[in-house]
């Protein structure tokens, strides 16, 4: 039967719960619906509500609090004075997609299930079952989650297990293929799994700007769930090419291209929509009380007609998108919160994957211990002590190259290529083409100390080759080509057909710390009556450990397709967890 591992609470089916030991028959209970749909307290007084905001294709030069002098970002720069400002963040990826699955999931390139863009091997990337991201991790602590913007994975299509609903996000407005994401001027966008028409766009007709409502979309989805602890994860599309942006204000007039005063138009859009956020948790009385995260996927663009190098988009750095240089995957990164933060700057080397332990941390809720971030909690609340990571691994694996991009890596931009920074050395090594397996020897390797040399302009692979070869070990090591996860929340699984079924349900431990009294629910339709075979609670879960039991289920008829749903509660220190997992059974 369909399984699913999910967190999000919507059961309105719902209408049995099974709270009974082995051999005992369920009945209705009285508030089953209530009971499922809220998986943890989600008015406790004081809880931190977050939003993450993820800009496309923003280099690291390209705000004013990073050196820019031709674009306006009063808002961001603002945050950046009042806030942390991060000088060595990383994406993941130097291109889209693998760079905002790392996000997502705290998995380097190296492990992460996508490692691509559409154009590379593979086409269109998906996320899977196993794939747990910082969504699902909040939604175990109650937290009402939404992702409003570009998903930018595979398939364009609803109910399925790389869509947004189903990888922890309770709502969603917005693309969810990365082509889709190109027209900003779209005919329709996904609400949930629905199609929203946006008539004024049809037959290419450029009405509806989509930044304009992807803003409206995040402000009203705060305004909603003032009163609940939240998670926004807000991905506009802007300054992704192509540069287009009706809204030109202090630019129509300089002496720039077209697509340069879109795209500058388009940075600055980003800064307002950031400041309507912050001015409207100000207004609700949230700010205070709410952590905001701004950041890029990744760096500089240069594709239709935009030229970085009239901005300076990279600041003193070398690359852009598509470059493993530091210009390439060195970020913008603003943490900001007027009570929570203390307002300084860190030159702490922070991948972005270290989001989904940071985001757990600061929740209360556990974190599964093969994620590759480290939680930077502490360095929020202002202490120095912050874990940091003995590297940082990159990965390309991107077939596409632009003119400057390629320029360069001298000619090998269409090549594999990965690099890694330890301390203040970063090599970078390139395969010859795509075979990832060519000998060592037939890579070319390049070495930089980023403390003296951050522009990247000499190589020190020949100086100090004993040097290089110790990153290449590492780089080498950092890879897998598959990397199972170790179980982590609660599955779902039925056997049988026609009128009985047999359902298994597993809650794993697969964080560092005990769970205690963990407790597996099973609930069903009207007309299905269930009894539990084994133990339905224990009184500790060790960490690495997990609960199964199953229950014996039957239904009075098989004309309709039904699903179930298994709610899973424990104790992590004072904190309540909550897992849902649904199964589908179809009808007969």
């Amino acid at each position: 039967m369909p399984t699913r591992r999910s967190v999000i609470a919507g059961a309105a089916a719902l209408t049995t719960v099974s709270a009974c030991g082995p051999g005992d028959e369920a009945g209705p209970a009285p508030d089953a619906r209530r009971a499922a749909a809220l998986p943890a307290a989600r008015s406790s007084p004081g809880r931190l509500n977050f939003v993450v905001i993820l800009a496309d294709d923003l280099g690291y030069g390209e705000l004013g609090s990073y050196g820019q002098k031709l674009i306006h970002t009063p808002r961001l720069d603002a945050l950046a004075a009042e806030g942390l400002r991060f000088t060595d963040a990383y994406a993941a990826a130097p291109v889209c997609a693998p760079s905002r699955c790392s996000l997502l999931t705290g998995l380097h390139g190296g492990h992460a299930t996508v490692r691509n863009n559409p154009w590379g091997p593979g086409g269109q990337g998906a996320l899977t079952e196993k794939d747990f991201t910082f969504a699902e991790v909040l939604r175990a602590r109650g937290y009402r989650t939404g992702l409003i913007g570009k998903w930018g994975f595979g398939p364009n299509a609803p109910d399925q297990p790389s869509h947004p609903n189903a990888r922890g996000f309770e709502e969603f407005y917005g693309y969810l293929t990365h082509h889709h994401a190109h027209d900003y001027f779209p005919d329709y966008l996904w609400r949930n799994g629905t199609r929203e028409e946006i008539p004024e766009n049809k037959g290419g007709a450029q009405q509806v700007y989509a930044p304009d409502l992807v803003s409206e979309r995040a402000l009203s989805f705060i305004h909603t769930h003032q009163r609940e602890p939240f998670l926004l994860y807000l991905a506009p599309t802007v300054p992704h090419a192509p540069s287009k942006d009706p809204h030109l204000g202090a630019y129509a007039d300089r002496p720039w291209t077209g697509p340069n005063k879109r795209h500058a138009a388009q940075v600055t859009t980003f800064d307002t929509l950031v400041g309507d956020i912050t001015d409207k948790l100000t207004a609700l009385g949230l700010a205070d009380n709410t952590i905001v995260l701004v950041t890029s996927d990744n760096g500089p663009h240069e594709e239709a007609g935009t030229d970085p190098e009239l901005f300076d988009g990279n600041g003193p750095l070398r690359g852009f998108k598509r470059n493993l240089y530091e210009g390439g995957i060195r970020v913008p990164f603003i943490a900001w919160s007027p009570r929570y933060i203390p307002a300084g700057t860190t030159d702490r080397p922070t991948p972005l994957t270290d989001l989904l332990p940071t985001l757990a941390d600061l929740a209360g809720a556990p974190v599964p211990t093969d994620v590759d971030g480290l939680s930077i909690a502490p360095l929020l609340r202002g202490s120095r002590d912050a874990a940091r990571h003995d590297s940082l691994y990159f990965y390309r694996n991107h077939a596409g190259v632009t003119a400057r991009q390629n320029a360069v890596d001298h000619g090998r931009g269409d090549r594999l290529a990965e690099a890694l920074r330890h301390g203040d050395l970063k090599a970078i090594r390139f395969a010859p083409g795509q075979n990832r397996r060519a000998p060592d020897d037939q890579w070319d390797v390049e070495l930089y100390d980023l403390a003296k040399d951050p522009g990247e302009q000499h190589d020190l692979a020949a100086a100090l080759p004993a040097r290089a070869d110790e990153l290449v070990k590492v780089m080498r090591a950092s890879w897998a080509p598959e990397y199972p996860r170790r179980p982590f929340g609660v599955t779902l699984e039925v056997t049988g057909h026609g009128t009985e079924f047999t359902v298994t349900a597993t809650l794993a431990n697969g964080s560092a710390k005990p769970w205690i009294t963990p407790r597996l629910t099973l609930g069903t339709p009207t007309g299905w009556s269930i009894r539990a075979l084994d133990p339905l609670t224990t009184s500790r879960l060790p960490a690495g450990d997990h609960l199964t039991t199953r229950w014996h289920a039957t239904r009075a008829q098989v004309a309709t397709a039904t699903t179930l749903v298994c709610r899973a509660t424990a104790q992590l220190g004072d904190d309540e967890l909550t897992f849902t997992a649904t199964a589908g059974i179809g009808g007969g």
